[in-house]
């Protein structure tokens, strides 16, 4: 197996001072898009392997505890009626009641949830908070409803999906297409039914509700806590270093912005419309206020006009693939020019492209480590909520540092020990918390 190693360069040097814009191959054919859960049993398979699993018992962590699938009507603004379909899914509860978002994409389907639910449960063994692992999704376009249609349809489906769903059992989130809006709707639903209010049914809500401060901001501070600490652990110099994020949502335009805070140089950005690539460094807070005005990084005047496909491919010492699964394959992973691959996104590098960035001496943080700050903070809120007892933002970021800084440790010391990369290293560390709580637990009856 090949190893990461911090003394023998990476197959290109990272840009220091300045980048150019690499030549790319004009139309390429677009790659079938490969199975999320399909790369989900893959990882689990070879930490299970390296375990030496019972097969019983890898069965069962291998396979999601229950799933739901609802058909649904909504009312739409035009006075028709139209079917939505929806998914929530329990992957393991071995360690705690489970925790996961819940994504509202036209791309989501069972197998994608199923996939993210079990990568949820890892990432809370990693970080060792007391969950199991979760995920939900609605098969719609956000951006196509009106306020009034996507306020019927989130509780519609949070109807469909309550006896799924407790703050003993089954703890809701935001995720792509989602936001603290969405999870006000959800938690009101739950307290209509339930006739009192309920604010730890969900987390990620907005704070005068009940929310917990710095929960927006956790998984890209997250992000940036592990790759500091990545710098820290190799010896190498941090100040100034070049950032590129794939998607500026929640994830990636934190991500930026505590980057910049850092004093990083962030030359790349992108969203669904495409990228923005300025080798010197693109201001973030005024992109931020023009994202907030335009709905997009396109236009912005501080940086030239990129596909996403030449943003994941430039010259950078730290990429951040911030937007979906299955953004670096075999065919681009070649042509990956970063030192670090930081995973914000879940599952955005696939079991080839892994070998290959391996072989070439890219450090991948995976998806599982390096984006955990949001569930992190996810519990911080719900013991909150449970508690009706708030922190100060301030408390809430120095806790999420401290788990992350932990975690990272926690991973990168086992590499060293069982010769292994840092994926592999953290689902063989999660996975053999689950199989050690489930078998603590023994088989009921």
């Amino acid at each position: 197996m090949t190893i990461f190693d911090p003394l023998r360069p990476s197959s290109a040097s990272p840009a220091t001072n300045g980048a150019e814009l690499p030549t790319l191959l004009q139309g390429r054919a677009t790659e079938k898009r490969e199975s999320a859960y399909a790369t989900a049993l893959a990882q689990f398979d070879r930490a299970a392997q390296i375990l030496n699993l019972d097969p019983g018992l890898a069965d069962t962590l291998r396979s999601c505890k229950r799933e739901l699938t609802v058909n649904f009507p909504v009312k739409m603004d035009n006075g028709e009626v139209r079917r939505f379909t929806g998914y929530r899914v329990h992957h393991n509860t071995a360690r705690g009641p489970t925790k996961g978002g819940i994504r509202y994409a036209p791309t989501v389907d069972l197998d994608e949830v199923r996939a993210l639910a079990m990568w949820m449960t890892w990432k809370c063994a990693i970080v060792n908070i007391p969950y199991g692992g979760a995920k939900g999704g609605v098969v719609c376009n956000p951006k196509e409803l009106s306020p009034r249609e996507l306020e019927g349809l989130t509780r519609r489906y949070a109807t469909e999906i309550s006896p799924f769903i407790s703050p003993e059992g089954d703890i809701p989130a935001p995720d792509m297409g989602t936001n603290p809006q969405i999870m006000a709707w959800i938690m009101d639903t739950y307290s209509m039914h339930r006739g009192y209010s309920v604010p730890a049914i969900v987390t990620g809500k907005p704070i005068n509700i009940g929310g917990s401060a710095g929960r927006f901001e956790a998984t890209g501070r997250g992000i940036m806590f592990t790759v500091r600490e990545a710098y820290r652990t190799f010896g190498w110099d941090f100040d100034g270093i070049s950032v590129v994020v794939q998607g500026f949502g929640n994830v990636g335009s934190i991500t930026a912005q505590t980057a910049h805070e850092m004093g990083c140089r962030v030359i790349a950005v992108s969203d669904v419309e495409g990228g923005i690539y300025n080798p010197r460094g693109i201001d973030i807070p005024r992109l931020r206020r023009y994202m907030r005005e335009h709905s997009t990084v396109q236009g912005f005047d501080g940086a030239d006009k990129i596909t996403n496909a030449e943003l994941l491919e430039l010259p950078c010492d730290v990429l951040v693939p911030a937007a979906m699964e299955n953004q670096i394959t075999h065919a681009n992973a070649g042509r990956i020019k970063a030192r670090i691959v930081a995973e914000g996104a879940n599952g955005p590098t696939t079991p080839e492209a892994d070998e290959i960035l391996m072989a070439n001496n890219v450090l991948v943080i995976p998806d599982i480590l390096c984006n955990a700050g949001g569930v992190v903070v996810s519990y911080f809120e719900w013991v909150q909520s449970l508690q009706q007892l708030f922190w100060e933002e301030d408390d809430v970021t120095h806790r999420l540092e401290r788990i992350m800084v932990r975690s990272f440790h926690d991973v990168y010391e086992q590499s060293i020990r069982m010769n292994l990369d840092l994926r592999t290293s953290a689902l063989v560390l999660g996975i053999g918390r689950v199989a050690e709580a489930t078998q603590t637990r023994g088989l009921y009856p």
